[in-house]
């Protein structure tokens, strides 16, 4: 469904992902200050680092030319940061400076005070993004993301423009408000959210307290029901969950979208505005997989929202929710012609 279509230059196509693919082997890591607990560099990625943004500690991962154009790549749940680990070569291989950060509530980003609200409201992840870039010194950024990621990116893209220069948006536009969730869907949709319902009692909190990995493994296996993952990247990525803060974070995400418990008095006026569903005019391609498990809307319920230079692309193969680590090369292509509209 293309709406708009973005400028396909012989650069940003399959050649110029083959000549990356070529060069990612040689591409010089980026120098990097190692964070103090434990943590072995991800594939693909320089050595871990911490960065003070806001109210986190904000661990992430970092590929390619430090002076090159920055691209800020966005995880979900329940994923991390190696959702990226091989589009983020193809991107630093292509002279891009690609962060990819841990959302918080997984691997080592952490809250600077002890009695910081734990809270997963969409306003609160925005602008943890706003803060890594200032941190960083970054006026902006190309941001792409999927599921929770993608909600963010589309955030900053509608409420900030200037800090974004084009979007990549797996599953569309995602911006919500609980006000609007309050609308019962039909009885299948439904069903396709029963962890937000689990997760709206006590029983389901515990239980994802006591059964994160098993919990994250099924989620996976339900929204990329053809991805044939193995047992060493499931692990990989789930160490990220053993983040202290990973419950309160996940629980408070969903009950706040159902209007089950509050957000903080200081993101109101934020939320207000989201609430209203601005559109997003900067330069965007969004991304579905055709075997996408996890509640997603179809793109044509989407598509006016983008008033700028825009395209959807559907990516086949037997492709999940995860769509950046099960279809690297597409992802990558989208980001470079994004960022070339």
């Amino acid at each position: 469904m293309d709406r708009i279509a973005l400028p396909r230059r012989r650069l940003l196509g399959t050649t110029a992902l083959g000549a990356a693919l070529a060069r990612a082997a040689q591409a010089q890591p980026t120098q990097a200050q190692p964070v103090p607990a434990p943590a072995a560099a991800p594939p693909g990625f320089g050595p871990l680092r911490q960065v003070r943004a806001g109210a986190l500690e904000i661990g992430y991962a970092e590929a390619g030319p430090p002076a090159g154009p920055p691209v800020l790549l966005l995880h979900g749940w329940p994923y991390d940061i190696h959702s990226y680990a091989e589009v983020a070569p193809l991107l630093a291989a292509a002279g891009y400076r690609v962060i990819v950060p841990y959302l918080r509530g997984y691997g080592t980003t952490r809250f600077r005070a002890a009695d910081a609200v734990r809270n997963g409201q969409q306003a609160a992840l925005a602008l943890d993004a706003l803060a890594l870039l200032d941190a960083l010194r970054l006026p902006r950024a190309v941001i792409g993301g999927f599921d929770w990621g993608a909600r963010t990116a589309n955030i900053v893209a509608a409420l900030w423009p200037a800090r974004c220069k084009a979007l990549v948006s797996v599953s569309g536009y995602l911006i919500g408000s609980p006000a609007a969730n309050r609308a019962p869907l039909p009885p299948r949709a439904e069903l396709a959210w029963w962890y937000q319902f689990y997760f709206a009692t006590s029983r389901g909190r515990a239980g994802y307290e006591a059964n994160r990995r098993d919990f994250a493994r099924l989620i996976w296996q339900l929204a990329s029901p053809r991805w044939a993952f193995d047992d060493a990247t499931f692990a990989r990525s789930a160490a990220a969950f053993d983040n202290p803060d990973h419950v309160s974070i996940t629980i408070h995400n969903y009950r706040w979208r159902l209007g089950l418990a509050q957000g903080e008095r200081r993101y109101d006026a934020l939320e207000a505005r989201l609430a209203g569903f601005p559109g997003i005019g900067v330069p965007t391609i969004t991304l579905e997989g055709d075997a996408n498990g996890a509640p997603h809307p179809e793109p044509a319920a989407y598509a006016a929202k983008f008033t700028g230079p825009y395209q959807h692309r559907l990516i086949t193969g037997g492709i999940g929710h995860n769509l950046p680590q099960e279809a690297p090369r597409a992802f990558a292509e989208a980001v470079m012609a994004a960022d070339h509209a």
